[in-house]
Parts: structure tokens; C-alpha cells; sequence
């Protein structure tokens, strides 16, 4: 990936008001990859004692949103996701999201996140992007 590409995508990610104040951290830069870390804090569990999904949800699509924004085809978005749960989350858990490129057709994408803890996948997301200029 190029300098100006990859910094691109940094400077979205450290303007993402969201999801620096949830804690989360980008560990890994790659074209058409990312890799977003965070922790789970005792604000983002629900009534039955494990995470909310909703915030399991902003940590894959932050990573996604790293992944589709890293080739500088453009300004890159969400045109749709879904997560499937697999596994419960825990306060204290440290989740690891691995954003993947699957295929880009026109200015439409699709791309695969898997989140993990220690190793073990928690959740799989499916996000289709779209760029809005450019590419």
C-alpha cells in the first residue's frame, strides 16, 4: 500500500470520534486489510452480564470501515452489514477484529470481519461497501 493511501485511512481512523472514545486501537494497516483492537469496559455490558452486541458490532465495523478505506479508491462507506454472535463477551475481554477484502466489483465491496479473543472467534461480520468518488 502507498504512503498517501495508508495515511488516508489513518487520519480516518483517528478522526473517528466513536471509536477512539470506546477504547479501540488500530493495530494494522494493510490494503484491503485492518486489524482494530478494543477493550470491553464495564459500560458496554448488558442486563445479562456479557457485552452489548451493539458494541461488538462498532468494533467489526470499524475495522471494516479501515479495510474499504485503505486502497485510496475514494471515500468508502457502508451500504449494508450483518454480524452473526457466536460466542458470549465478557467485561475485561480484549477483542481483536481482522477486517478482509473479498471482492471489489465497480464501486461496490464486500468484506469479511472476524472478531476474536484470546484466539477464539466471537462473531463474523459481513459488510458491503460503496465508494462515493473516486475509483
Amino acid at each position: 500500500m502507498s504512503a498517501p493511501e495508508q495515511s488516508a485511512a489513518r487520519r480516518m481512523f483517528e478522526a473517528d470520534r466513536a471509536s477512539k472514545n470506546l477504547g479501540m486501537r488500530l493495530v494494522d494497516l494493510g490494503e484491503g486489510t485492518a486489524t482494530v483492537e478494543m477493550a470491553v469496559g464495564p459500560l458496554m455490558v448488558n442486563g445479562h452480564g456479557i457485552a452489548h452486541g451493539g458494541f461488538v458490532f462498532t468494533l467489526a465495523d470499524t475495522a471494516f470501515a479501515c479495510a474499504c478505506n485503505a486502497d485510496g479508491r475514494g471515500v468508502t462507506v457502508a451500504s449494508g452489514a450483518e454480524i452473526t454472535f457466536v460466542a458470549p463477551v465478557r467485561e475485561g475481554d480484549l477483542l481483536v477484529a481482522t477486517a478482509a477484502e473479498r471482492v471489489v466489483f465497480g464501486r461496490s465491496g464486500l468484506y469479511d470481519v472476524t472478531v476474536r479473543r484470546d484466539g477464539e472467534v466471537v462473531a463474523e461480520f459481513r459488510g458491503r461497501s460503496r465508494t462515493l468518488n473516486g475509483g
